[in-house]
C-alpha cells in the first residue's frame, strides 16, 4: 500500500513537469560512471555547437563521444556543476557551453535560437552508484548535467519530510560521485505539505533548511501545498535563472577556539547558497515591479535577523544591472547601482558578498 501511494505523488509531480518541457528519460540511459546522461550531453552539443564538436572529430575519431564525456565529468569533478554550466569547458582546444540562458532582451536572435536548445530532462527512481542499487526518488538534468534531487514522501503512508532527511542522512554515502560537494546544486525532501532542503551531505551532520512558502505552507485548493516546488521554483525558465543569477558558491571563514594552541584560529570554507523562497520571491517582486512602473519608485521589505538580507541585496542588485523593461527593448532601465546602509556591520557582510557575486562569471 506504501508504494502505490509514492509512487501517485512521484507521478503527479513527474506529470507536471513534464508538461513544462522535463522528459522522461529511463534510469538506463544514466551512466553511473560518468554521472551524465550521455545521449543528451551529445544531442546538446552537436545540435548547438557542430562545429566545435567537428572539430573535436579530427583529434579523436571514433572515441570523440566518450572522450568528450569522459572530459566534461572530469571538469564537473573537479570544479563543480555550477562553474562548469556558467564557464563551459575545454577539450584538445576546443570550446563547449553546456546551456544557454535566457537572453535578457532582443538584441542577439542567434542567442535566443541557442537558449531553445536546451535539454531539460527528469529520471524516476535514479540508481546512482557504481556499489549498490540504492536509488533516489527523483533527479532532473539539463543537457544530460544532473541539477538536484528529491526524496518524495506522500503521508498517507506514515512517513513525512523528516524521513527523507532521515534517508539522505543515513543511506545517501556523501562519497559517491554523484553526492559529493559541488556536484549539485540542492537535494530536496518533498511531502504534500513541507519541503526541506540542503546542498551539502554530511551523513548524519547534514543540515535541512525550511524551504516553505511560510512558516507553514498555505492550503492549495487544487492539491498538494507543495505544489509551488515543481510548478514555480523547478520550473525550465525559474532553474535557469536561478542557475545564472541566483545560485552561489561563498568562500567564508570559520573562527574557533583551539585549546592546544591557545588561541582562536580561522580556516576557510565553502558554502553552496541555493536561493531560499522567500529570498527568490522577493527579489523576483521588485524585479517584475520595476519592470512595470520604471525607475523613481520607493519599495520596502521586511524581513528578521538572519533571513539572507545581504544575498538578497546582492542579487538584486546584479540583477537591476542588466534589466529591461521587455524581451524588445534594447536599453536598460538602469545604468549604475549605489547601495546605501546604515549599519557597520551589514555593510561590511555587503561588501563581502557583492564583491563575491562580482567575481561569478555570468552575472
Amino acid at each position: 500500500m506504501d508504494a502505490p501511494s509514492e509512487k501517485r505523488f512521484e507521478k503527479h509531480i513527474e506529470g507536471s513537469l513534464n508538461g513544462q518541457g522535463y522528459r522522461s528519460v529511463l534510469p538506463a540511459e544514466y551512466d553511473r560512471g560518468l554521472c551524465l546522461i550521455p545521449s543528451d550531453v551529445l544531442g546538446f552539443i552537436m545540435d548547438s555547437q557542430p562545429k566545435e564538436y567537428e572539430k573535436l572529430t579530427v583529434q579523436y575519431g571514433e572515441d570523440t563521444e566518450s572522450k568528450l564525456c569522459k572530459r566534461l565529468n572530469e571538469e564537473i569533478a573537479r570544479r563543480g556543476v555550477i562553474d562548469v554550466l556558467r564557464n563551459g569547458f575545454k577539450d584538445r582546444g576546443c570550446s563547449f557551453s553546456m546551456v544557454y540562458f535566457e537572453p535578457n532582451s532582443g538584441l542577439n536572435l542567434e542567442h535566443r535560437e541557442l537558449y531553445l536548445k536546451n535539454r531539460r530532462s527528469l529520471i524516476r527512481q535514479l540508481k546512482y552508484s557504481l556499489k549498490n542499487e540504492n536509488s533516489i526518488d527523483m533527479a532532473l538534468f539539463l543537457n544530460g548535467i544532473p541539477l538536484l534531487t528529491m526524496e518524495l514522501k506522500n503521508q498517507l503512508t506514515g512517513q513525512d519530510f523528516r524521513n527523507s532527511e532521515a534517508q539522505y542522512r543515513r543511506d545517501r554515502d556523501p562519497k559517491e560521485p554523484l553526492l559529493r560537494f559541488k556536484q549539485l546544486l540542492a537535494h530536496f525532501c518533498v511531502d504534500n505539505d513541507v519541503v526541506t532542503m540542503t546542498t551539502r551531505l554530511m551523513g548524519d551532520d547534514t543540515k535541512f533548511l525550511p524551504y516553505n512558502k511560510g512558516i507553514a505552507n498555505p492550503p492549495n485548493p487544487n492539491g498538494y501545498r507543495t505544489h509551488y516546488l515543481w510548478e514555480e521554483i523547478l520550473a525550465p525558465d525559474s532553474l535557469l535563472d536561478i542557475i545564472e543569477n541566483y545560485v552561489h558558491l561563498s568562500r567564508e571563514v570559520d573562527k574557533s577556539w583551539d585549546p592546544y594552541k591557545g588561541k582562536v584560529v580561522e580556516k576557510p570554507k565553502e558554502l553552496l547558497i541555493f536561493p531560499r523562497y522567500h529570498q527568490l520571491d522577493c527579489v523576483r517582486k521588485i524585479r517584475d515591479q520595476v519592470r512595470v512602473e520604471g525607475t523613481g519608485h520607493h519599495y520596502l521589505i521586511q524581513h528578521t535577523t538572519g533571513s539572507g538580507k545581504s544575498y538578497e541585496i546582492g542579487w538584486l542588485s546584479h540583477l537591476l544591472t542588466s534589466l529591461y523593461r521587455s524581451k524588445d527593448e534594447t536599453h536598460r532601465i538602469f545604468d549604475t547601482i549605489i547601495v546605501v546602509t546604515d549599519r557597520k556591520v551589514l555593510d561590511k557582510q555587503l561588501q563581502n558578498t557583492i564583491t563575491q557575486l562580482e567575481q561569478t562569471k555570468g552575472w
